[in-house]
């Protein structure tokens, strides 16, 4: 079944950026690299925590467009693809990497931090103003 189906109903108006938000999250799940935690540290704030051990601050980028979290990391010389080291073994993955979060209205990235091979990304919800609108109902005639 395909999700957008659910959005074309006629009773759902105005729900095109919904469609859109939920594409871009299932694309974003597809991604497996690198892995990551989302904690619930309460009241409306989460850390995200992804593992980029071998990644300097200065090869990591963490930028916010249009609600979509996007978290990049780029290796020194790996346009070319060569390396001076003559590896036995290589385990650990020495691939740049894009990995991307939908954030929901409201959220707001507070800070990142990188500490031992961890980059803690940290979200907050401000509590939005309650507002109630009154929509006056005209006569027509």
């Amino acid at each position: 079944m395909n999700r957008s189906l659910i959005f074309d109903s006629p009773f759902l108006l105005g729900f095109e950026h919904t469609r859109s938000l939920i594409e871009r999250a299932a694309k974003a799940a597809a991604e497996s690299y690198p892995p990551y935690n989302v904690e619930d540290r309460g009241e409306g704030a989460l850390r995200i925590t992804l593992a980029v051990a071998g990644f300097s601050p200065d090869q990591l980028s963490v930028t916010v467009e249009d609600r979509q979290l996007v978290v990049a990391g780029k290796r020194e010389g790996q346009a070319t693809g060569k390396s001076e080291d003559a590896y036995l073994h290589r385990g650990i993955a020495a691939r740049g990497f894009v990995r991307s979060f939908v954030l929901a209205d409201g959220m707001v990235v507070d800070g990142a931090t990188l500490e031992h091979g961890l980059l803690h990304i940290d979200l907050a919800r401000p509590e939005p103003e309650k507002r109630v609108h009154s929509i006056p109902i005209r006569t027509a005639g």
